[in-house]
């Protein structure tokens, strides 16, 4: 119970950064160029490694190594931290004997991916500084600024209007009750990244109304279609059959509601059908301009 309790956790709350799976896939792929056993490449980029979860992650996968198990089977149990995408990229060069350069692939696809995510942060950072800034403006003005105006309009004995003392009472209950509501919107908070990591049904509601939001739906239809054509594209190219390709490309997404039609697109394509054919029955996931070249 309690290894399993661990486990939750771990997938929830454990990470490795983009840049510390890039460095992993390239510095293996110049250790497996040079001749070096993987074992020992694991070794070494054990020793440069500052992240503590791929510290750990890294002993475990030389043990594996050293009794003989393929590395894709003991990345496989750390799905959650490099992604299928990672694991099947590593375990397709391991069987056609190109594990160096699909370890290339990858860091260059990773590091793409990074440039994006970048690039979608760097769109954020002016909305959220307004946002913050609305936040301490408010509270500023509900803790120091707005108490010392209460009184006044107390003394005035007249009717104040109805929104003037919703705006009181919203103070006051804020005054007495402001410690519970931040302990309230903590918990929110936790309980919210818990639901999304690990409640389906829940994610998949949630990703479903990004894909509605105006300006956010747009960004995230970018995103996504990136992260289609790179992924299929790499698949592709290291020679991953196209029903496969798909679905190890459905896998890669962090939006469910995508994934669901990329996997019925990969049994679409299984009984005969055309892939842009059916992409371009979702134009509201994939624009026009793709499926048709497709």
């Amino acid at each position: 119970m309690m290894k399993k309790l661990s486990e939750f956790f771990a997938r929830v709350f454990e990470r490795i950064s983009t840049q510390d799976r890039i460095n992993f896939a390239r510095h293996l792929s110049l250790v497996i160029r040079a001749g070096l056993p993987i074992y020992q490449g694991l070794k070494i980029i054990q020793s440069q490694t500052e992240s503590k979860v791929l510290g750990r992650v890294l002993d475990d996968l030389i043990v594996d190594v050293n009794n003989g198990k393929f590395l894709a089977d003991g990345l496989a149990k750390y799905n959650y931290l490099f992604g299928d995408f990672f694991v099947n990229i590593v375990r397709v060069g391991e069987t056609s004997g190109t594990l160096s350069k699909n370890l290339l692939y990858l860091a260059e696809e990773l590091d793409r991916s990074k440039v994006i995510e970048t690039k979608v942060r760097s769109a954020m950072v002016y909305p959220l500084v307004i946002l913050c800034a609305t936040i301490a403006v408010a509270g500023f003005l509900t803790f120091f600024v707005f108490p010392k105006l209460i009184p006044v309009f107390a003394n005035l004995n007249v009717q104040l209007p109805l929104t003037t003392v919703i705006l009181l009472d919203v103070l006051h209950f804020l005054q007495e009750y402001g410690l519970w509501v931040l302990g309230a919107l903590i918990a929110i908070i936790i309980a919210f990244r818990i639901l999304i990591n690990g409640v389906q049904g829940f994610r998949y509601a949630m990703d479903r109304v990004i894909l509605v939001i105006p300006v956010v739906s747009d960004l995230s239809v970018g995103v996504n279609m990136a992260n289609f054509s790179r992924v299929l594209a790499l698949l592709l190219k290291s020679g991953i059959k196209i029903v496969e390709a798909l679905d190890i490309t459905a896998a890669t997404f962090s939006n469910l509601v995508y994934k669901e039609v990329i996997i019925a697109a990969g049994e679409q394509v299984r009984v005969g059908a055309q892939i842009g054919t059916y992409l371009s029955q979702h134009k509201n996931l994939f624009p026009p301009l793709l499926s048709g070249m497709v």
